[in-house]
């Protein structure tokens, strides 16, 4: 027989291997590549078995040691998007940014037994040193939608964020990849790029806007529709990450799937506007029945409306039974901010997509860490730019590389129904677009 101190040795071997088995067949769910009718062949090609990819993953090759940072770490996507890439064993290194509560986000995520070490930045003076060395930057970071409001209408909040954070990735960490979250990406990916021509260090083809929640929305949709498994779904969607502008070429689904217009023109239109159905779902949860309500504060100053620079918009919930007028104090990045907070400029506590939001975004950098370590046939649909249309930025599939965008792969064989989607979608583009440009522009 075997001494108890051998079979517990084998037992926790037995066990950290299994975890380990758990964890990294969630990775690989999540690194699934999008498969496109102009490439399919060759990604058939390239093509293994789950079993075989899992075995591979077992081993930590010297490649598997990407540094990844999140700025906005500590938001609703933020704090969710961290925790699956500390999850994942692509990650050496996450260092995570905020203007309020990241040490505490990166103390709790440092103790998940992965091999990513965890670090938390706080305040712009901890910016530089949080991105020196990062091979690819995350930013969730920005006010989130609420009911009845558009991605635009977030575009003078968000957009200062934007151009400060990413001034800050072209000055401590010029070549690394740049994946913008924040909406609206239709601007805030052209202002990422102004500020990059600002400093010198633009290269088009390190600068994604993060559309995959469209692609991932889109699967699910069709899986829905037709009774499929959703993670074998494949529909690439062009165009913007906004409305419209939001274009999924059904006609390229793989598998190959069919419908009648009436059936395609509401599945189009629940793609497009799937965000505002999460926001309007959330916003209706503010309350249970017979319960207080939550409440949302505005910021303001001593002087009047706070200015732009909350990355994560910190909010004070109250019980409906408070005094209307009631002021709390709140470190908002910057002295003298306080939260004034009555009915008349209170909301039940809303949001947008967070949660599936975040999986989207580590689907997303893990498709490209896998690039950049040199897997093959890894292909993502992403707002970059583009010469796919007279449209400046354009989201196709792309084939990621070592050195980012490999080749754009375009927009393929099309309907003239998505023919139509595109024509319609491009002014709105242009517009936006051109917003971000002038924006940067006009900056001080």
């Amino acid at each position: 027989g075997h001494s108890r101190e051998a079979r517990w040795s084998r037992a926790g071997r037995l066990g950290a291997a299994w975890r380990s088995l758990e964890s990294l067949s969630y990775c690989q769910l999540l690194r699934r590549p999008v498969r496109t009718p102009p490439i399919s062949a060759m990604l058939s090609a390239l093509a293994r078995p789950a079993s075989a990819a899992l075995r591979r993953s077992f081993s930590t090759s010297a490649q598997n040691n990407a540094k990844v940072a999140v700025l906005g770490a500590s938001g609703g996507i933020g704090q969710p998007l961290s925790l699956l890439l500390k999850n994942s064993p692509l990650v050496s290194r996450l260092t995570l940014y905020d203007i309020a509560h990241t040490p505490g986000v990166a103390a709790d995520l440092s103790h998940i037994e992965t091999r990513a070490t965890v670090k938390g930045y706080l305040g712009p003076e901890q910016l530089p040193d949080c991105l020196k060395g990062c091979d690819v930057v995350v930013i969730p970071a920005g006010v989130p939608r609420k009911p009845g409001m558009t991605r635009d209408d977030l575009f003078n909040t968000n957009a200062t964020i934007v151009a400060t954070l990413t001034a800050a990735c072209a000055q401590h960490c010029p070549e690394a990849m740049i994946c913008i979250i924040a909406n609206p990406v239709n601007s805030t990916i052209p202002i990422t790029a102004e500020v990059f021509k600002k400093h010198g260090v633009y290269n088009p083809s390190k600068i994604f806007g993060v559309t995959t929640l469209d692609i991932v929305r889109a699967n699910t949709f069709v899986a829905e529709l037709k009774g499929l498994d959703p993670a074998r779904v494949s529909v690439p969607v062009i165009g913007g990450h906004a409305g419209k502008t939001i274009i999924p070429l059904v006609s390229q689904c793989t598998p190959k799937v069919d419908f009648p217009q009436d059936q395609l023109t509401p599945l189009i239109g629940r793609i497009q506007e799937a965000g505002t159905e999460v926001v309007k779902a959330k916003a209706g949860a503010g309350r249970r029945p017979g319960g207080p309500r939550l409440l949302e504060a505005e910021p303001k100053t001593r002087e009047g409306p706070a200015r732009s620079g909350s990355f994560s918009k910190p909010h004070v919930r109250l019980l409906d039974k408070q005094p209307p007028g009631q002021r709390a104090a709140r470190l908002a990045g910057g002295r003298g901010v306080v939260f004034e907070v009555s009915r008349a400029n209170c909301v039940p506590s809303a949001g947008s997509a967070t949660l599936s939001m975040a999986y989207a975004g580590a689907r997303f950098v893990f498709s490209l860490v896998d690039a950049m370590n040199g897997k093959e046939g890894v292909v993502e649909c992403s707002f970059v730019k583009s010469q796919e249309t007279d449209c400046p930025y354009f989201s196709t599939p792309l084939l990621l590389g070592k050195k980012g965008i490999e080749k754009n792969l375009g927009i393929g064989k099309i309907s003239p129904f998505e023919e139509k989607m595109i024509a319609e979608a491009i002014p709105e583009l242009k517009a936006s677009i051109k917003k971000g440009e002038e924006f940067v522009k006009n900056m001080k």
